[in-house]
């Protein structure tokens, strides 16, 4: 019998469970919110920049690929780009593989 009352004592206290329960969602509150603004915030910033990039692509620019191929843009379409690698050689990349501007094209 004694068993049995040290047990049922043991979880007897009914504010203390209560408090560890507001300070555990109190901490997961907080690590989310260094989650949020320390890799969340950052890569949805860097994200936005990519996309107005590319939106932001024209004639004559000289790009990398995200696979390291450089040219200068001679066509675009909404999803495709041709770039010129050499002389009289043009390829087709779709936009979402333009990886980075190195110098835009002369303004006229």
């Amino acid at each position: 019998m004694n068993v049995a009352y040290a047990m049922g004592s043991a979880g007897g206290g009914g504010g203390a469970g209560g408090g560890v329960d507001l300070s555990f969602i109190i901490m997961m509150a907080v690590i989310f919110a260094i989650f949020y603004f320390l890799l969340i915030r950052p890569q949805q910033q860097k994200q936005k920049e990519i996309k107005n990039m590319r939106d932001n692509l024209a004639h004559g620019d000289m790009v990398i690929t995200v696979g390291g191929i450089h040219g200068k843009i001679t066509g675009l379409t909404d999803t495709v780009v041709t770039l010129e690698v050499s002389d009289k050689v043009r390829i087709k990349v779709s936009r979402d593989y333009i990886g980075m501007v190195t110098q835009k094209a002369a303004k006229e």
